[in-house]
């Protein structure tokens, strides 16, 4: 069996894993509701809600128009380029593409010691020649990705627009962000690459993604991604009869597979198993010289994660060894065993002073707070200890990572923006 090394990041962690099967409390300390109180009446602050209220149409626009220019996995760039076109005219002090293609705009505070983030991602789900033309059926925008994630681009947008607008100063930096690869195989590359270059070095991010206003997400779904390919010679199917076929042995490792992984998640930590996609072969009369398929497992407990891990390992093994020994003509099977992504699991302490505002700011919107676990940008500063939080975009949403994908403003559209904001400026400091 391949043998696994604990990664550094989950050694380093000390939060209580069984916390993450609990209900976290969403009580917030009254220096932290008091705080948002008085940071809500500040009239830079109002004034800021209220041009929030004006470029609604804008934003509209905004929307549209980065929803028609394509970002396929690994292939953000046209999108990248009029992002950061949009955030030089809103008014970012610096604006620049780094070496992945994350665009970043720096809005310098009166200390820079510190750095503030605001990010939402640039790609999609959505494949090269998908149309993803807005279609406006009533009062809803129908589009590939059109909520996922693009509303939350120009949500951050918008942020700095109002900021600018509005004349807002913080006491430390601001940094807008739209990241790369937050998709599928894109294994959050944009957000690693920031954290790993540690320039500029960030001390609190907050990210924009999926969920209705309210939604406070503070604690990380794990992930562990495979591509698993077995290989032999191929042949016709009539005259080569007997020579190993990939299929078959795939076909017994999946049986293995789901099998163990099966009754290893039906107790424990939530943890979960997915064969997601299959191929190979090339015609239906032919002996396939591959057969590969893409595993997703997901847990709440890195340990946990690493255990299905071994077990799909071991069931592969076991698949191939099987197989092999029925193999009486040509060569046996081989088995590649690829590791094609990798999302650390954590959670913060709901006491965490970005988490406490985060949950303050909602409440005086008027609405509860809820702290959720999910699989966004925001699980790399989770998982090495960085304050951070995913908020809601806000809004009605549908059909997410679908053609029919569809998002439909209300009354929480313009406030999920100003909540941005509020917790933006209140983990920054209002200069």
């Amino acid at each position: 069996m391949k043998k696994l090394l604990l990664p550094f990041f989950i050694l380093s962690l000390t939060f209580n894993l069984s916390i993450g099967q609990e209900e976290l409390s969403t009580a917030v300390k009254p220096t932290y509701q008091k705080e948002i109180d008085k940071l809500v009446k500040n009239k830079r602050i109002q004034q800021a809600f209220a041009i929030i209220d004006e470029l609604e149409p804008l934003t509209y626009k905004n929307l549209v128009e980065l929803t028609e220019i394509p970002a396929p996995p690994f292939m953000e760039q046209n999108r990248a380029e009029r992002y950061s076109d949009m955030l030089k005219e809103a008014g970012a002090d610096n604006v620049w593409i780094d070496e992945v293609g994350n665009v970043l705009a720096l809005r310098k505070g009166k200390d820079s010691s510190k750095t503030i983030a605001l990010d939402a991602h640039l790609d999609t789900v959505f494949p090269e020649r998908t149309d993803v033309r807005v279609r406006m059926v009533g009062d809803t925008l129908y589009a590939p990705g059109v909520g996922d994630d693009t509303r939350g681009l120009v949500m951050v947008l918008t942020v700095l627009k109002a900021m600018n607008m509005a004349d807002i100063k913080t006491t430390y930096d601001v940094l807008l962000v739209g990241t790369v690869g937050e998709e599928g195989l894109g294994d959050l590359r944009g957000v690693k690459h920031l954290f790993k270059k540690n320039d500029p070095k960030i001390d609190s991010w907050i990210a924009i993604d999926g969920g209705e206003l309210g939604r406070i997400n503070n604690q990380a779904l794990g992930s562990y991604r495979y591509k698993i390919t077995f290989k032999g010679p191929g042949g016709h199917s009539w005259g080569a009869f007997g020579l190993a076929n990939p299929h078959h042995a795939a076909g017994k490792a999946v049986a293995y597979f789901d099998e163990a992984a099966r009754s290893y998640t039906a107790n424990g930590p939530k943890t979960s198993y997915n064969i997601g996609r299959i191929g190979g072969g090339t015609s239906i009369n032919s002996i396939p010289f591959e057969s590969w398929m893409e595993v997703d497992m997901r847990s709440v407990s890195p340990e946990r994660l690493i255990e299905i891990e071994e077990i799909l390992i071991a069931q592969t093994n076991r698949a191939l060894e099987d197989y092999n020994a029925l193999v009486v003509k040509g060569p046996k099977l081989t088995v590649d065993i690829e590791k094609i992504g990798d999302r650390p699991s954590g959670e913060l302490s709901p006491d965490l002073p970005l988490i406490q505002r985060s949950m303050a700011a909602t409440k005086a919107f008027k609405t509860e707070p809820f702290l959720t676990r999910g699989s966004t940008d925001s699980n790399i500063p989770i998982s090495i200890g960085i304050p951070a939080v995913t908020l809601g975009r806000g809004g009605k949403a549908g059909g997410a990572h679908s053609l029919g994908e569809w998002w439909l403003n209300d009354e929480t559209g313009p406030e999920s923006i100003k909540l941005a904001l509020l917790i933006l400026v209140a983990e920054a400091g209002l200069e």
